[in-house]
């Protein structure tokens, strides 16, 4: 068995490209060796700022030879009165067989003709030529560039390549233009404590000449070497460096020999609201904070950046990064002092020169609609004065950091800084965390926003963002969401869900509808907006049931309806009561209880949709007539029904499904009798009134079970 090594060496790559690139290779590497039908021990693929590598390990020298069996024509056409036809030379022709070798054989359309090939295995070493160019084509990623006169597309300009069979050079020819790079064994050290090249003698040598090069190739252990070097800074600090993951897996893929060093600052600035600073080392400068315990409250005046210099210049690397921090602080000290100089509302007349969207106006109209929404939505729940008014106050400043100095140069503080400034201001705390909280969350696993003052001024905030944009026809398609608003509705549903909130979102979405045309008249047609906006929250609703909560498919299917507008209107109208009817489903789906009715209330459900019952129907006294009844059965069925009725009521009115589901396993007997056995009806009875008696009665079992779900879109389990 062979090891092949392949190494493409280029100009420093952008830190989120490497791992996106490693991930893609993992993928596209070994299902392409699997249609070459090439087996393999172990594929590890690695990057750093400057290389992309894959070490093969057990490839065989060739592929197996293999008998691959081809379906020709018809043997109808390939054979008349026993004799070959055209159609059979011309398959054999092109199978590169001969006429005796094809065979007829029947399959499930009828008798074909086959021919089986033994096609002999290739060298592994021809189909490596011809997939290495494969795998750099197949790599995707933002901003691809060209260089020299050539029209190949990379990440960087590529330097070099290795690529070893074993100990022997695998010829690789990569031309671009004029400019060729041809394969060899020749890597390259790093640029500063290694400058000269790095021979390789064979494939799985290749990390342990890198290392001698001081290049930790593995990005895994690299990743590991860094924080175990933070780690020893920090106490070494009586300190706790705060690891960011994100930033974590930035500066492994910025380094290929990582040195953590410690740098600091004066203490003065330590003034600065913790998350200025953080803001400046993590997000600005790539630095890890250092701060005096784990709950990351108070900060030290030092900070850990991860060098890819020289060690034993890392007094000079640190000045330098003091130097720079020491400018970014002093900035946003200025800054935060000018802010604090006025009133967190003094700032509001200037919202009206942001542009939200063009065609929508300013952020300044943007907050009297995030008002008005709020407004709503304290209606809806019903609160209190001192509520309502911390609401109204948190919405009309909500946006107001947003031209501050502070947020105009670090955008990542919008919302801390308002919180910060209205307490300086002298705004109620209520006021203060609404601002903060009103962005949360602001990606997916951010937490959600804790107080009623946030969450409703968040949630007014994400439905004016979502009825503007759609409706200026601005719907999300494919990939591309430049207004985020899936996470939008995401949030909205997550933050209703979270706080246990009784809102109806269908009124919300008919109100801000009508208050935007009211606003943008001509823009959008009422019904057609609507409609997207609810298709949106359900496919929105569906996705976190599946993918948030782990509810079946079919079982959310049973509660959102399929193309049913009762259904969709239902679930928007009380989002709390869909979520809990998904989750009980899947819970007696476990428990078996679900199992007990399923049969009944499906099969009546299959044949309630022959009949023409209004599905709200639940009283059976005025739409059965139980004279027509022919048997003890269609009585007993009847007679079940009119007790069922008060008791749905009930399970409806306090959402007690499980009231609902016992009652309705109380007459599984009684319908399984008028389907089966001694006292059975034929429901499709000639009689057309009958057999509409009959429908009705099975119509209004599926009614009573349709106030927990669709049952006819539930998968027999």
């Amino acid at each position: 068995m062979a090891n092949f090594l392949l190494e493409v060496g280029t100009e420093e790559l952008p830190a989120n490209f490497v791992p996106s690139a490693i991930a893609q290779w993992q993928s596209i590497i070994p299902q392409t060796l699997a249609e070459q039908f090439l087996t393999t021990e172990k594929i590890e693929v690695y990057g750093t700022p400057r290389r992309l590598a894959v070490l093969i390990q057990g490839l065989p020298a060739q592929q197996a030879d293999r008998v691959e069996e081809i379906k020709g024509p018809p043997a109808a056409a390939a054979f008349k009165d026993g004799q070959p036809t055209q159609a059979a030379a011309g398959f054999a022709k092109k199978q590169g067989v001969e006429l005796a070798a094809l065979e007829v054989r029947p399959t499930d359309k009828g008798d074909f003709v086959f021919v089986r090939k033994t096609i002999p295995g290739r060298a592994t070493t021809d189909i490596l030529t011809e997939l290495i160019p494969q795998w750099l084509e197949k790599l995707e990623g933002k901003r691809f560039m060209r260089w020299g006169d050539g029209d190949l597309r990379f990440a960087r300009p590529i330097v070099w390549l290795v690529a070893l069979l074993d100990d022997t050079v695998l010829p690789i020819k990569l031309e671009n233009g004029s400019d060729v790079v041809l394969s060899d064994r020749i890597s390259r050290g790093h640029r500063v404590l290694h400058p000269e090249p790095v021979a390789i003698p064979s494939a799985t040598d290749y990390a342990n000449c890198l290392q001698s090069g001081y290049i930790a190739v593995d990005q895994t252990q690299r990743q590991e070497n860094i924080e175990r070097q933070i780690k020893t800074v920090d106490q070494q600090q009586n300190g706790y460096a705060e690891i960011y993951p994100d930033l974590l897996e930035e500066v492994t893929y910025l380094v290929e020999w990582p040195t953590a060093v410690v740098g600091k600052f004066e203490p003065e600035f330590l003034n600065l609201p913790v998350e200025v600073i953080t803001t400046v080392m993590v997000t600005q400068q790539r630095y890890f904070p250092i701060f005096t315990a784990e709950d990351a409250q108070e900060l030290l005046p030092f900070f850990i950046t991860i060098s890819n210099g020289d060690p034993a210049k890392s007094d000079n690397i640190a000045a330098g990064n003091e130097r720079v921090i020491r400018a970014r602080l002093s900035d946003g000290q200025y800054f935060y002092r000018a802010d604090l100089a006025k009133p967190l509302e003094s700032y509001l007349p200037q919202l009206e020169k942001v542009t939200f969207q063009e065609e929508l106006g300013s952020v300044g109209n943007k907050v009297v609609r995030i008002k008005n929404i709020a407004a709503k939505i304290t209606s809806q729940l019903q609160l209190n004065e001192l509520d309502s008014n911390n609401i109204q106050r948190a919405a009309l400043l909500c946006k107001a950091d947003l031209v501050t100095q502070m947020v105009g140069e670090f955008p990542e503080l919008q919302g801390v800084m308002g919180q910060k400034y209205a307490l300086a201001s002298g705004e109620t705390e209520a006021v203060a965390t609404a601002i903060f909280e009103h962005y949360l969350p602001r990606g997916a696993g951010d937490k959600l926003p804790q107080t009623l003052t946030g969450q409703t001024v968040g949630l007014a905030d994400r439905l004016d963002t979502l009825v503007s944009i759609f409706g200026l026809g601005m719907l999300p398609t494919g990939s591309a969401d430049p207004f985020a608003l899936r996470r939008a509705a995401n949030a909205v549903i997550n933050i209703t869900w979270t706080a246990e909130l009784a809102i109806n979102l269908q009124q919300l979405l008919e109100e801000t509808v009508a208050d935007f045309l009211a606003a943008y008249p001509n823009k959008a047609n009422r019904d057609e907006l609507l409609q997207q906006l609810q298709e949106f929250f359900i496919q929105r609703i569906r996705t976190l049931l599946q993918d948030d909560r782990q509810i079946d498919y079919d079982l959310v299917n049973a509660v959102l309806g399929e193309n049913d507008p009762e259904y969709t209107e239902r679930a928007l109208k009380d989002l709390l009561d869909v979520r809990n009817r998904a989750i009980f489903l899947q819970e007696i789906r476990h428990n078996g209880k679900l199992a007990e009715i399923y049969e009944t209330v499906n099969r009546s459900t299959r044949l309630a949709a022959q009949g023409d019952l209004d599905k709200q129907q639940l009283e059976p006294t005025s739409i059965v007539r139980p004279e027509l009844f022919q048997k003890s059965s269609e009585q007993a069925f009847y007679d079940a029904l009119v007790q069922l009725v008060p008791q749905t009521q009930a399970s409806r009115e306090q959402r007690n499904y499980q009231q609902l589901v016992e009652a309705i396993g109380q007459i599984t007997s009684k319908v399984s009798t008028f389907f089966d056995g001694a006292e059975s009806v034929l429901v499709m009875d000639e009689n057309l009134d009958i057999r509409r008696n009959r429908l009705n009665l099975l119509g209004l079992l599926r009614n009573h079970a349709r106030v927990l779900a669709d049952f006819g879109a539930i998968v027999k389990s």
